[in-house]
């Protein structure tokens, strides 16, 4: 899917409910969240399981910012299994935004907030603040074009703090995917690692502000100390692709 570009008038997005789950979508061609009923907190698509894969490197992240709010389903999960966590979610469909509650996305209180605005916009106002930015922010054309430039590269790369890992989610079929990587890969310093999802639909980027991902480095294999047994349970699954 190729990049799109910004909308002052953003699509509106419409939920698909069935007897056991509500999906959020721009078309009805592809799923943008889903969430279960029955556990409004799970991780649904296996791509969003893969990118919480920073926590491998960060169990206890102090910070963490989202481009991309969606049906809320990381927004969720890390208010939910990372109480110590700061969360900022960054959406700039206000149509988007207006659903939150029929997902169940947290009120905003004084550690979670969804700011409307372009997060190309709002990432560049930090610097050394997040341990984690987590990047998945689609409308119905696809990824838009400013969250794919070297300046908003560059302007996560500034808002990490030391160590910090930008995480991003894009469609496999993104003809500009290479280009992409390309980008991240210059400005991260090769402390780049990419997965596919088993559906390979996805491929999931972790850019580190530091050493950590260098191929000499690598991952942990074993539970992080400090993240939680329910947790890990939780996301394991989703990480062995990482671990491999």
């Amino acid at each position: 899917m190729p990049e799109s570009t910004s909308s002052p008038y953003p699509v509106r997005p419409f939920i698909y409910a069935t007897t056991t789950s509500r999906s959020l979508m721009f078309s009805r061609d592809e799923i943008q969240s889903r969430m279960w009923t029955k556990d409004p907190n799970a991780l649904n698509l296996e791509y969003t399981r893969l990118m919480m894969g920073f926590l491998l490197l960060n169990p206890e992240p102090r910070r963490i910012a989202m481009v991309g709010l969606g049906g809320g389903s990381l927004a969720k999960f890390c208010y939910h299994y990372l109480p110590s966590a700061r969360i900022d979610v960054f959406e700039i469909n206000p149509h988007v935004i207006a659903l939150r509650d029929s997902f169940l996305v947290p009120h905003d209180d004084d550690r979670f907030a969804v700011l409307q605005g372009d997060g190309a916009e709002l990432i560049q106002r930090y610097q050394d603040e997040y341990d984690a930015v987590l990047v998945d922010g689609y409308d119905i054309n696809g990824i838009p074009a400013q969250l794919t430039s070297d300046a908003f590269y560059e302007g996560c790369w500034r808002a990490l703090a030391p160590a910090g890992v930008m995480v991003c989610n894009f469609h496999a079929s993104n003809f500009n995917y290479p280009r992409y990587l390309s980008r991240i890969r210059q400005r991260y310093a090769g402390s780049v690692i990419e997965v596919s999802d088993t559906s390979l639909a996805h491929r999931i980027v972790f850019a580190c502000k530091g050493e950590r991902l260098k191929r000499s480095t690598g991952l942990p294999t074993r539970k992080p100390e400090g993240m939680s047994a329910d947790l890990w349970s939780r996301l394991a699954p989703g990480l062995w692709h990482l671990l491999d």
